[in-house]
């Protein structure tokens, strides 16, 4: 017999068996703690926590509190391609199936703020119980936001969720923001934003006029906090290396080649590797300390565009990162790295933001040694002009005209 309410909390990431659940069943919220959430009962204790691959996990946070591998199906359905978040893994008894701890780090089952909203007990009200868990339910909407902000979103007082927050253990609001987005980027999915998208009751030329303005906000976020100095602090990088790798994995992949195809008519030695991840490790074994390297990833970030760069460091090889917040692995794995803002809605993400990024890397790139990129770009002037390189429609013969005959 199915147990609806069950298995939604267990997706939602309760720990199953835990004192108390904060997941919401099928029909609302549930009590506290959720009778549904049993280590009995609930259909992820099939079998016992797989061990995540050893040497790929990037480094934790040491403010993040060690957690063991879940035993959810939701919890192990996190592949390999992305990079771990989590802490050491420590070994908790359990009853049931016994739970494995790897050596190496292991996939953390439940975000920082989630930690904390289970530690919290009696520190919390119900009604302050509620609004993070409401906070929680649409990090989307409510991680970018201020403390007056949210207050305004679900019309409470600012100091409410100040002293909110401070219950939870934090110091500061932005420390409070930090965990939100974190949880943000480790709960979203292709699935849920076009989940999310369904519920909203617009029609289809509502949705593409919404789509169009997440974009303008992404040009006008990154606009507002990109430094130019920083832009040009890059440039000056790709000018001393003997040669630019650019490393981009999936769909981030097509940035990565738009960089390294952009630098070449400026005479840069840049490329950006195709192909599986071996070939990607292959390239970054041979760059020295004259080289760079540009990662590009976002959210979660790819394992193997984090793996390139954790190959590069150790060798003295300067890395770059491009990526969304401060906080990612590339964030973290990188000497030093710029922002663009990637929320869209679609499943996809919008790469409008990086791409204007990209071409003012490119732009300073030019501007810095303008006589050179001159006599570079004069070079193929002519090819661009008459080249045979466009398209040139051959012309039409005129029809025959019909002789009409006397009769």
């Amino acid at each position: 017999m199915p147990w609806p309410s069950t298995t939604f909390a267990c997706r939602e990431g309760c720990r199953c068996g835990a004192a108390a659940c904060w997941s919401r069943g099928s029909a609302g919220p549930t009590t506290w703690p959720s009778p549904a959430c049993r280590a009995s009962r609930c259909p992820g204790t099939s079998r016992p926590a797989a061990a995540t691959s050893p040497g790929i996990s990037s480094r934790p946070r040491s403010r993040w509190p060690p957690t063991g591998p879940s035993r959810c199906r939701r919890d192990r359905a996190w592949g390999s391609r992305w990079t771990s978040l989590s802490s050491r893994a420590a070994a908790r008894p359990s009853s049931g199936w016994p739970v494995l701890v790897p050596e190496e780090d292991a996939i953390a089952t439940r975000t920082a703020i989630e930690e904390r909203l289970a530690r919290s007990g009696t520190r919390l009200s119900p009604g302050r119980r509620r609004l993070i868990q409401a906070t929680l339910e649409n990090p989307d909407e409510t991680f970018y936001l201020s403390s007056r902000a949210l207050a305004r979103r679900y019309k409470v007082d600012p100091a409410t969720i100040v002293r909110t927050v401070q219950a939870l253990g934090y110091r500061r609001y932005a420390d409070f923001g930090t965990d939100l987005r974190e949880h943000f980027v480790s709960r979203i999915t292709p699935y849920r934003i076009m989940e999310a998208a369904a519920r909203e009751k617009r029609s289809v030329a509502d949705h593409v006029r919404h789509s169009l303005e997440r974009e303008m906000e992404n040009l006008s976020r990154l606009q507002s906090a990109l430094d130019p100095q920083a832009v040009v602090d890059l440039a000056r990088r790709i000018h001393r290396a003997r040669r630019i790798l650019v490393v981009g994995a999936d769909l981030a992949a097509s940035l990565s080649w738009f960089l390294a195809y952009a630098l070449l008519p400026l005479g840069f030695d840049a490329e950006a590797p195709e192909g599986s991840g071996g070939n990607v490790q292959h390239k970054a074994r041979l760059l020295s300390r004259r080289d760079l390297l540009i990662a590009i990833s976002f959210g979660r970030c790819l394992r193997v565009t984090v793996d390139a760069v954790q190959l590069a460091r150790p060798r003295g090889v300067p890395t770059f990162g491009i990526t969304d917040s401060d906080t990612t692995p590339i964030a973290r794995s990188c000497d030093a790295y710029l922002l663009a803002p990637i929320l869209s809605s679609t499943f996809t993400g919008s790469y409008v933001a990086p791409m204007a990024l990209l071409n003012a890397i490119v732009l300073a790139c030019a501007q810095l040694t303008p006589r050179r990129s001159l006599a570079l770009l004069r070079q193929s002037e002519k090819e661009y002009l008459s080249g045979p390189r466009w398209y040139e429609s051959l012309p039409v013969a005129p029809s025959p005209r019909r002789v009409r005959g006397k009769r």
